[in-house]
């Protein structure tokens, strides 16, 4: 099933929290998920004002002034109350996805085999078969056996349909096991497996009794209307809850009584009229506006600029990759208020914004020139059907001219072929869960350079998969002489940054600051400058503190989290107010472990609000161990050794294997003196994944500190050589190597890893400096050197290019 991000998959070391009052990594803190919350923000709609008063009833004494009466909260009606007046939308809108999107499993909902039909898969085989008109599979359960389990609901329809069992505790799980709804001529109408090259065992996260994947978290939220998870911590067990079993009316229109009380004339309907009529989000974007071609270039301009983002953001809930941390949220609120949006992040999306991972169609649209032209979703998507509203390219001849762009002149393919449709150029696809296709939204030109230079896919060779990038890129300048940048122009600060090359900070602050990207793209330049904290990016980071986007501002408070405390406790508290919930509470958890003296009153209680919002938000999200372990983190920032050890203890109950728990279980730990408790843990870890980097390297960090030097070196080492990609593995391993007066050792390790990192500063300034000291000063400025072409700027590269040429004199 689609999946929320999970922080074993992508996180691949650990900054671990400490028992003192020192600043938490934030990877860890946000690696999975934004496990947030706050209480839930009413729409309130008031009654119209009275007309003015005529000449003569001035004369009289006035009467008492009429005061709007607020609306009551809205509640959930259910989407059979809306079909009696919308009957066209109701009829579009059945036998769609969102209609199908989960049903109760029945013959007319169920399209897999369960005849007897049988799946073999690395080396255990399913069984799928009907008993008393109900549906049942025999297959390994949580105890590894062979059992039998009854499929209680359908998840899904195309291009496959996926199964849920019940299990103890109140869990839905979703079946590894999935049915190919395609035809047959396509390759469909079997069974097949979600994850055909890995032999999934009982215990395994993956396995489909395991944490992963369980529907209550997983999946649930966007498959059925006003969900309520309704986790209960004490007992480890859910009561979870739906208005709508499938996506009905109310899930993007938001709740709908006061829609029906405006419908029915019923209470104070009076006070519900407005473009809501008693919905508490308008959804007319597109009312009164149009696009017009412009007969020279050949695209559209809106007849007048997009204003709200309130359709795109209703869409987004469910098709970004996000992290939940309310069930209040409703349509009509801002997304913030109730997700984390995954911003450009190393392997959720590629440095130009293209998906990667599974991360939907939200994060590529926002970054491309259809969203900054102001195109909304339904300009191309029946809200409804969900179908396209022209079938192939007529869908993009809405706003571009079919005479210039439907033509070879442009495509340079022959009409009627693959090559000729414009989402094979411009939409190029990637094939998430075996099956399923799904077009990248950032609608950008190819640009097979890239592919050379950058090393992200480009869509000419996703069809021409026997030809090389050059080739591609050769044509491409054939057909078009002049280079087109194309709109994504942050993918080569972002490639920067991301590669760690020490000159990446003016670029990502021409990304930050530009205002003709969106706040997505912004956000994501932002969160990278906070690993570069220093006078020159620190004014732009202020800055972005009071930028009209959440995103922005939320990520400027994460970036800020590592900053001095002065600066922190100076910029930080204006938005423990905002008005956007996820803004107050990064920036609460930036400033967790202050002393509240800095803090003025005023401050104090705005403080004091939002950190409980993020301790609220983390209870919300206690079913995964992310949530209870960035609770240890928290209570680690704030010196609550205590607390910190029993929250990461709880995270490590709840999914042993969840490694960051127990990597900053084992710092807290250290920072209590507490480091044979500390290597215990650390080797708890390992023995679960002896294949671990960051355990091993922490465990090498732990052994130095106890003085045991061999121990030591043979743990960093591991850690190097299982990580080649982290570079600061192997520059710890070959320091630890010359302390131990094993230079040459250290000299050959730190060549290595420049090879696989050559504009890493670190690596670059330990091997001047140890060849220096080794008397190889000609070694040592050709280090010295790159250092300082690296950094310019950086006095201490160029003081030391100025030693060693001075000593050769």
């Amino acid at each position: 099933m689609p999946r929320q991000p999970s922080a074993r998959e992508k996180t691949p070391t650990a900054a671990a929290a400490t028992a003192t009052r020192r600043r938490v990594s934030p990877w860890v803190a946000l690696a999975a998920m934004a496990l947030l919350l706050a209480a839930g923000l009413y729409f309130a709609l008031q009654q119209p004002g009275t007309e003015a008063p005529s000449p003569d009833a001035t004369k009289a004494a006035a009467a008492p002034e009429a005061r709007p009466v607020p609306a009551p909260a809205p509640t959930y009606v259910g989407g059979a109350a809306c079909a009696s007046c919308h009957a066209s939308e109701t009829e579009a809108w059945q036998g769609s996805h969102h209609d199908r999107a989960m049903a109760v499993a029945s013959e007319s909902s169920v399209l897999g085999r369960f005849d007897g039909a049988t799946f073999r898969h690395q080396g255990g085989t399913s069984t799928f078969f009907r008993r008393d008109g109900k549906f049942f599979v025999n297959t390994d359960g949580p105890d590894g056996r062979l059992a039998d389990f009854e499929v209680t609901h359908t998840f899904g329809v195309t291009p496959l349909q996926q199964y849920l069992v019940p299990l103890p505790g109140g869990r839905l799980q979703a079946l590894g096991i999935a049915w190919d709804s395609r035809p047959a001529a396509q390759g469909g109408q079997r069974w097949f497996h979600l994850y055909p090259d890995r032999k999934l065992k009982a215990g395994d996260p993956l396995h489909w009794t395991g944490i992963d994947q369980v529907w209550n978290y997983q999946c649930a939220d966007c498959h059925s209307t006003h969900l309520r998870k309704n986790y209960d911590e004490a007992t480890n067990t859910y009561a979870t809850t739906w208005t709508d079993i499938d996506v009905n009316c109310e899930a993007c229109h938001g709740p709908g009584s006061n829609h029906l009380a405006w419908a029915n004339k019923e209470g104070d309907w009076s006070g519900f009229g407005g473009a809501g009529k008693g919905l508490p989000v308008a959804l007319d974007e597109r009312r009164g506006a149009g696009w017009v071609i412009d007969a020279a270039s050949g695209n559209a301009t809106r007849t007048k600029p997009r204003e709200t983002s309130r359709e795109i953001e209703v869409c987004a809930r469910c098709h970004a990759r996000r992290g939940q941390f309310s069930d209040e949220w409703h349509a009509g609120q801002p997304l913030a208020d109730g997700f984390r949006t995954q911003l450009i992040e190393p392997g959720l999306f590629f440095a130009d914004g293209q998906q990667r991972d599974e991360v939907f169609n939200h994060g590529a649209f926002l970054g491309s020139r259809m969203h900054a032209k102001g195109v909304t979703c339904s300009d191309c998507h029946d809200p409804h059907t969900q179908k396209l509203r022209a079938p192939g390219n007529a869908v993009c001849s809405q706003c571009h001219l079919p005479a210039k762009y439907d033509a070879p002149a442009h495509h340079h393919h022959e009409p009627g072929t693959q090559g000729a449709t414009c989402a094979s150029c411009h939409m190029p696809t990637t094939t998430y869960m075996v099956v399923d296709p799904r077009h990248d939204h950032g609608f950008r030109i190819p640009r097979p350079d890239r592919t050379l230079s950058l090393g992200v896919p480009n869509a000419c060779n996703q069809c021409h998969t026997d030809r090389k990038p050059q080739w591609a890129a050769d044509a491409v300048k054939a057909w078009y002489p002049q280079t087109r940048p194309g709109f994504q122009t942050f993918a080569e600060a972002f490639t920067s940054a991301d590669r760690g090359a020490a000159g990446a900070a003016p670029a990502l602050l021409a990304v930050a600051q530009d205002r003709g990207q969106s706040g997505f793209v912004r956000a994501s330049a932002v969160r990278r400058l906070g690993q570069r904290l220093d006078p020159a990016t620190l004014p732009a980071l202020r800055s972005a503190l009071a930028d009209p986007d959440a995103l922005v501002r939320a990520a400027a408070a994460v970036a800020l989290a590592g900053a001095d405390p002065g600066t922190r406790v100076s910029w930080l508290p204006p938005l423990l107010a905002d008005p956007v919930r996820q803004v107050r509470m990064e920036s609460a958890r930036a400033l967790a472990g202050e002393p509240e003296a800095l803090l003025s009153p005023q401050q104090r209680e705005a403080f004091s609000v939002a950190i409980q919002e993020y301790v609220a938000a983390e209870r919300f999200n206690a079913d995964r161990p992310e949530g209870r372990a960035n609770l240890g983190n928290l209570h680690a920032t704030q010196g609550r050794f205590d607390e910190a050890v029993a929250a990461y203890r709880s995270a490590l109950a709840l999914d042993p294997g969840f490694e960051p728990a127990a990597l900053n279980l084992a710092d807290v730990y250290r920072g209590g003196g507490l480091e044979a408790d500390a290597e215990r843990t650390l080797r708890e870890a390992l023995a679960r994944d002896p294949r671990s980097a960051s355990a091993q390297h922490a465990l090498g960090l732990s052994l130095a500190r106890q003085r045991r030097s061999a121990e030591s070196l043979q743990a960093l080492a591991a850690a190097a050589r299982l990580a080649p990609e982290n570079a600061r593995f192997a520059y710890v391993h070959a320091v630890a190597l010359n302390d131990a007066g094993q230079r040459e050792a250290a000299l050959r390790t730190l060549e290595a890893a420049r090879k696989r990192h050559p504009a890493d500063r670190d690596l670059l300034l330990a091997l001047a400096l140890f060849e220096r000291d080794a008397g190889r000063r000609e070694r040592a400025l050709v280090h010295a050197l790159r250092l300082a072409a690296l950094e310019p700027d950086n006095p201490d590269a160029q003081r030391l290019v100025a030693e060693l040429e001075a000593a050769g004199r």
